[in-house]
């Protein structure tokens, strides 16, 4: 089952939309990477703005954020992603929503099982490891019309207070990179305080530390509400 998965290298600093898609007004990106999940929602399904802008927006934030942060990996193909957010587009114009997350740009915590996507752990002893199945909530994210764009940074099998591992090396502190970003889910505090994945809806996993290292505030996931498969969940 080890295999490598469809993901392409980037040089430090690249936009990752590169080509995919004409880059968006710059006040546009803004508003539609610091709108909440109900604004989202409201705004694609009302077609305000399309699943290939708010895509095209995020790519971009991300290509501009990420290389400060070192918050996503395992960033998938910017031209399939588009082309998934263009189907979900095309979709909306023949009456059909897969749900309240329809075009969402999402990334999944790599403690996560990702059909098709490597899921190290943050451990080179699973740094080839691609799941042939999704995590219980990976599937409903998907269900609901979100699209996975890759994975987000942990501690190596998620056991740390701070997030980094041998894999894809250490996440900084979005506000000061001086500071710790916390762990295990260090990735998702610095991804969403910088917008770099869709404020409405991060994902994680807590066995102990996450909420409390450096400190957060929200529900947590926790065993036996997901399913035996998956030990993470969304946190709002």
């Amino acid at each position: 089952m080890a295999a490598t998965g469809s993901t392409s290298e980037r040089r430090e600093g690249a936009d990752p939309a590169g080509e995919a898609a004409a880059p968006a007004r710059s006040a546009k990106v803004s508003e539609i990477v610091m709108m909440n999940a109900i604004e989202l929602a409201r705004a694609i399904q009302s077609t305000q703005v399309s699943c290939a802008e708010v895509m095209s927006a995020y790519l971009h934030h991300i290509g501009r954020i990420n290389p400060q942060v070192n918050a996503i990996v395992l960033l998938q193909d910017p031209d399939d992603l588009m082309k998934q957010a263009r189907e979900r587009d095309d979709a909306l114009a023949h009456g059909r929503c897969m749900g309240w997350m329809h075009g969402f740009p999402q990334a999944i915590k790599d403690l996560s099982a990702t059909k098709g996507i490597r899921t190290t752990q943050g451990s080179p002893i699973l740094e080839d490891f691609v799941p042939q199945e999704d995590a219980i909530y990976v599937e409903r994210i998907k269900r609901a019309g979100g699209i996975i764009i890759g994975k987000t940074n942990t501690p190596e099998f998620g056991l740390g207070s701070q997030t980094y591992n041998p894999v894809f090396g250490t996440t900084l502190n979005a506000h000061d990179p001086s500071k710790t970003a916390g762990g295990s889910s260090g990735r998702w505090r610095s991804c969403w305080t910088s917008s770099a994945v869709t404020r409405s809806e991060s994902h994680g996993s807590r066995q102990g530390g996450s909420p409390r290292h450096p400190g957060t505030a929200g529900p947590g996931p926790g065993r036996g509400r997901p399913g035996l498969r998956d030990a993470g969940g969304p946190r709002a």
